[in-house]
Formats: structure tokens, C-alpha cells, sequence
């Protein structure tokens, strides 16, 4: 899962676990399917994997441009509805069957319309929206084409309409409400960090044949340009041609607007290895292992590899970024994405190393910083207010 997924996955289960009301408001392609709560820990069940998704219905069986896995996705959606209804019948549907003073918590990026909140209003509802970066609007140039217009239309939207927002960093709050101010409201907010969870290392869970013998290096997140995953491919090339040197993995799905990269990486360039689709365990047990996370970004919302790689002990050589500085304070190794000198100093520096490194979870390593945050301090703060 992406950072978002992963904040909507936690959201998910905390409040599968709560003992209010809850419903859950999916839009698909044929509509908007309402679930209760049976329904929210039915779908729960598919997405962690404890239960399989059905076959696709009729209706999904007309749509068949769809991709497969969304036809029987939306086909369980609709056999587990409390209601349905098509965009006109929204309102109606939400005030048939929600709860007076019901709060409507949106924590992606997605249903940010303006009938999606006049629903919530007319159904007597309030709309706390979660902001979590600003990127689109700030770079667009590391965007997919169409996709900063629409971010833009969902994020005046949350100006006009939302009762509050939650923000994952206060640099994404002071982003979030330049534009705002622009745009003329800003509506209430408040900063939750997102919690970092300790995944456990599953090293059993890794592909077989992986040198983790020769010091290694891993770069972690969608392969996309604001990643910068072309600094450390010159980087590598650099360093391959001057004799022995570590190896790097970059682990991630393929993004957009990247084909140069992805041409690079298709070439398969000495000491670099691509890995996608490894399970939460075998990351983990990479991590841990490697002589530091390289994450050389352009720009950021939060940052959750950064601290994840933290929470395990492993070294992380960052972009100087507010962010990274808000959430993990002096405990980074930080470059300039742009410098390629200190990129690559930093990085034969930690190859070279001999001595055990020490846990910087636990305080050692690079410097002393902040605690990680934690999910229970996050809906403390966010629940305290919904």
C-alpha cells in the first residue's frame, strides 16, 4: 500500500474497533453504495486479506472495460449496501439513514465534490477532511497530466465546505492554507501526525538469491519523479565504474511521467536492483539490514519511510525537507536533492563502515530526535474533535 492506503487502512481499523455507529460511503461506478457497520467489517474482512471478494454480478459483467478485480470489488460492494443511490439521490439516502450529527471523516484524497458535502450537510452531518499534501499545486511538474486541475477543484471544494481539516504535518497545514487564504476561507484545522508502525521483519519473505552479504542500500516508495530516483542511479553508475561498490534497492510500484527512469531500470545497471510487490515482513527485514534508507525526494507530505526505516534501527539519509525535520528532527543524515557530491560521500561513508551500528530507534546512531509519533496519539487528538 501507498502512504494514503495506509492511513485509510489505519482509520479502518480503529474505528471497526469503536463502539459508535459506523457507516461507510463508497462511490463506484455505478453510484454511491452506503454500508453499516456489518457491511464497514465485512469489507474490512476483503481488503486485509481475511476474506476473498466474490464473483462480479450482472452488473459489473455490463461494465466490462472495468479491471476485473474492480468488477467483483464494486459486485460485493453493492451485495453488502445498506443503500444505493446515484449522485441526485445522495442527500436523500445520507438523511434516510444516518444518525443526526453524524461526522463524515475522509482521510484520502478522493469524493472531495461539492454535492459529496452538501450531502453531509443536508443529512445534518459535519465534514472533517484530511489535507495531506499540497504537492499537485506546488509541483506540478512531477504530476500526471489532467491530474492537477482536479486537485485543485477537490481542494477549493474543502476550502469552501469542510468544518475542519486534519493535517498529517504542520508543513502540510502551512501549504495547505496559502492556498486557502488565496482562495478566500480557511477553514478550523488541526496537525495529527500520521503513527508509524513497527512492521515485524519477515527475512523468509524475501526473494531467494538476494546478495544481503555485499552492503547494501534501499530506496522506498512509488518510483515517480519527485522521488528523485535519478540522483541515485547516477550515483550508482558513478560508483559501479570506479570498482566494488554497494548495492541499492529500490523497492516500489512504477509510477507516471518516468519513463526515463524506467528505461534506465529496464537496462538493469550494475549494483541496482527493482523489487515491487514485497510484502510488508520482507521490506521490513530489507530495512533492517541495509547500511542506511536513502530517500532523496524533491518534496513531501509527511514522509512515512523515513521514519519506518527509523523505527527499525536503520540508518536515513534525507532530503532537507521541513517536513523530515518537523517529524524526525537531527536523527537524518540530510543533502540537498539536488547535490549529488554529498549524496555520494554520505553513501561510500556508510558502505565503508566496519563498526556494529547502533539502534537509532533507541537513541543512538545519528543524533537524538524525536519520539515517533503513534496511531493512539493521533486519534486522540482527531476523535477528541469528531
Amino acid at each position: 500500500m501507498t502512504g494514503i492506503d495506509r492511513v485509510e487502512a489505519a482509520y479502518l481499523s480503529h474505528l471497526s474497533a469503536a463502539p459508535e455507529p459506523l457507516f461507510a460511503l463508497v462511490r463506484t461506478a455505478l453510484g454511491f453504495v452506503l454500508l453499516d457497520r456489518g457491511g464497514v467489517e465485512a469489507l474490512h474482512s476483503r481488503l486485509s486479506g481475511r476474506a476473498s471478494w466474490g464473483p462480479p454480478d450482472l452488473l459489473s459483467r455490463l461494465t466490462h472495460r472495468r479491471a476485473p478485480m474492480r468488477r467483483r470489488a464494486e459486485s460485493d460492494l453493492r451485495r453488502l449496501a445498506l443503500a444505493r443511490s446515484g449522485r441526485k439521490g445522495l442527500a436523500r439516502m445520507l438523511a434516510r439513514h444516518l444518525p443526526e450529527g453524524t461526522v463524515w471523516l475522509n482521510v484520502g484524497h478522493s469524493n472531495l465534490s461539492d454535492d459529496v458535502f452538501a450531502a453531509v450537510r443536508a443529512a445534518g452531518g459535519q465534514a472533517h477532511v484530511m489535507v495531506h499534501d499540497m504537492i499537485p499545486l506546488e509541483h506540478p511538474e512531477y504530476q500526471r497530466p489532467g491530474t492537477v486541475a482536479l486537485f485543485e477543484r477537490r481542494m477549493r471544494a474543502v476550502s469552501r465546505r469542510a468544518d475542519l481539516v486534519i493535517y498529517n504535518s504542520a508543513a502540510s497545514r502551512r501549504a495547505a492554507e496559502r492556498y486557502f487564504s488565496e482562495w478566500g476561507r480557511i477553514p478550523p484545522g488541526l496537525v495529527a501526525h500520521l503513527g508509524i508502525e513497527v512492521r515485524e521483519p519477515a527475512p523468509d519473505a524475501l526473494p531467494a538469491g538476494l546478495d544481503l552479504a555485499t552492503p547494501y542500500f534501499v530506496a522506498l516508495g512509488t518510483i515517480e519523479p519527485r522521488k528523485n530516483h535519478a540522483l541515485l542511479l547516477d550515483i550508482w553508475e558513478d560508483l559501479t565504474a570506479h570498482g566494488p561498490a554497494p548495492n541499492l534497492y529500490i523497492v516500489g510500484n512504477r509510477g507516471w511521467n518516468n519513463q526515463a527512469v524506467f528505461a534506465r531500470l529496464d537496462a538493469r545497471p550494475r549494483g541496482v536492483i527493482e523489487l515491487d510487490r514485497l510484502s510488508d515482513g520482507a521490506v521490513a527485514a530489507l530495512l533492517q539490514g541495509a547500511r542506511a534508507l536513502l530517500f532523496p525526494s524533491h518534496a513531501e507530505g509527511f514522509g512515512l519511510p523515513p521514519c519506518e526505516a527509523h523505527a527499525l534501527g536503520t540508518p536515513v539519509v534525507a532530503s532537507d525537507l521541513p517536513v523530515i525535520r518537523e517529524i524526525l528532527g537531527n536523527i537524518p543524515i540530510y543533502a540537498s536533492p539536488a547535490d549529488m557530491y554529498s549524496w555520494r560521500k554520505t553513501i561510500q561513508a556508510l558502505a565503508e563502515e566496519t563498526e556494529t551500528r547502533q539502534s537509532t530507534s533507541t537513541g543512538g546512531g545519528q543524533g537524538a530526535g524525536p519520539a515517533l509519533p503513534t496511531w493512539e496519539e493521533h486519534f486522540n487528538q482527531v476523535l477528541r474533535v469528531s
